[in-house]
Formats: structure tokens, C-alpha cells, sequence
């Protein structure tokens, strides 16, 4: 069995319009959504054996919150290639991960997640910053993954919370 997080960046900030892109950092509200949801991950008693994250500014951000949150003590890995990439390149990353990692957490931007989602499971909602999708494999080999084996276990986000701040 295989399962993996599709987790969105958290909020980030579009205050100066003059950053690239790849370097907008969180904005409050993603620094208050990241280490929520983290929190709430290891509420389940979630541990990742890998966190692959987009090394995008936001989304890496996201990624070490999230890991130091859950006390996850390996290394996160930044994987360029998440960064603009398309569903399909987003599967063939996950189809190469080791088979001894059962479960993944793969950060990173809409709409590519979306896409992903919606092959993988028919997911055709949006996921919202810091949204995290739960999917599990009925399969022991991150290459033989597919919509063919896969099942959504849940799906959660900072605003279904009252708790979290969403003021900006």
C-alpha cells in the first residue's frame, strides 16, 4: 500500500509585485495556515517516510513548517522539476520515489496538484492554500500507481477550522 499527501502551499503574498514569482513568500495567513495543518497531520499520527516539495518560495516554506511541526527529522527534498510542471511530470516524479517510502508528502501549486487530484481520483474540487488531499494506492510500487488503484481517504484545509485566523 502506498499513500500520498498532495498538499498546496500555504498563502503567500503578492504585496510586491516586483518579486519573481518563485520567490513570493507566505503571507500572515499562510504563516498561520502551515504550522496548523502540520499540527493537525500529527494530530492523526501521520508520518511522512519522504516530503518532496517544490522549491518555490512558498511552497518550500510550507514544506519545513509542516516537517518541523510533525518532528519529521529527514531531509526534505526540493525537486525543481515541480515547479510548473504538468500532471504528467508530477506522476512520472512519484512513479520513480523508492519503494521502501510508503508514505509521501508531495508540496507544491494549483492547478497542477488539481490536475493530479482529479486523475488520480476524479477530485474536481479546488484545493485551497494549505489544502491537503489524502490518497491512497492499492499497490506496493510507487511505478505501478494510477487511477486504476487509487481511493481518496480525505480531504482537509485550514478554513474548515473556526480556530485558524483567516484575517488578512
Amino acid at each position: 500500500m502506498k499513500k500520498l499527501y498532495i498538499i498546496r502551499h500555504a498563502k503567500s503574498s503578492w504585496k510586491d509585485l516586483e518579486i519573481d514569482d518563485f520567490d513570493r513568500p507566505l503571507n500572515k495567513r499562510g504563516k498561520q495556515n502551515a504550522p496548523f495543518m502540520g499540527e493537525k497531520l500529527k494530530e492523526k499520527e501521520i508520518m511522512p517516510d519522504m516530503i518532496i516539495s517544490s522549491p518555490a518560495l512558498r511552497a518550500k516554506t510550507t514544506a519545513e513548517i509542516i516537517a518541523k511541526k510533525m518532528n519529521y527529522t529527514k531531509e526534505v527534498f526540493f525537486n525543481q522539476d515541480l515547479y510548473e510542471a504538468d500532471a504528467t511530470t508530477l506522476h512520472n516524479i512519484l512513479s520513480k520515489i523508492d519503494n521502501e517510502n510508503s508514505v509521501v508528502f508531495l508540496i507544491g501549486h494549483n492547478p497542477e496538484l488539481n490536475m493530479l487530484a482529479e486523475i488520480y481520483v476524479g477530485f474536481d474540487e479546488n484545493i485551497p492554500t494549505c489544502g491537503v488531499l489524502e490518497v491512497e494506492f492499492n499497490c506496493d510500487r510507487w511505478i505501478d500507481i494510477g487511477a486504476n488503484n487509487a481511493r481518496l481517504v480525505s480531504f482537509d484545509y485550514p478554513k474548515r477550522y473556526n480556530e485558524v485566523k483567516t484575517d488578512i
